[in-house]
């Protein structure tokens, strides 16, 4: 599942189009858990079909500020048997395909630095939201 070279982690994962999940494309991702939202080249989300939502202003990370166009999409990590939505930037062609920290916690996963994996992490929810447990 994970390519560990120098500190950073590899990650395979199938992107698809929420509305039509024939369309997709399968990559690998490097994991960067210093970014909002995942980050995809927009050529690549457009040739399946995902639509922007709306546009957003983010700092990158050389400080500089930029917008860019957000949409959702559907990831399936293979090791982790799961398909979500999640928000996506659409970033400049021929840019890295990046995992960011919101599709991490969609996913439960953390890094484990240690052995170069994502990890299960245990999700918070606040006792007062929660209601009663479930037996």
């Amino acid at each position: 599942m994970e390519d560990k070279k120098i500190g950073m982690l590899k990650v395979k994962a199938r992107v698809a189009n929420p509305a039509d999940p024939k369309r997709f494309f399968e990559e690998e991702f490097w994991v960067d858990t210093g970014a909002l939202h995942s980050f995809i080249p927009e050529d690549r989300l457009q040739a399946i079909g995902v639509e922007a939502l709306y546009t957003r202003e983010f700092v990158l990370a050389d400080g500089r500020r930029d917008r860019r166009l957000l949409g959702s999409a559907s990831f399936t990590i293979p090791d982790l048997k799961e398909t979500l939505p999640c928000l996506v930037i659409f970033g400049p062609k021929d840019s890295l395909c990046l995992l960011g920290s919101t599709t991490l916690e969609n996913f439960g996963v953390d890094v484990d630095p240690s052995n170069g994996k994502l990890k299960p992490v245990l999700g918070i929810i606040a006792a007062s939201a929660a209601g009663r447990p479930v037996d």
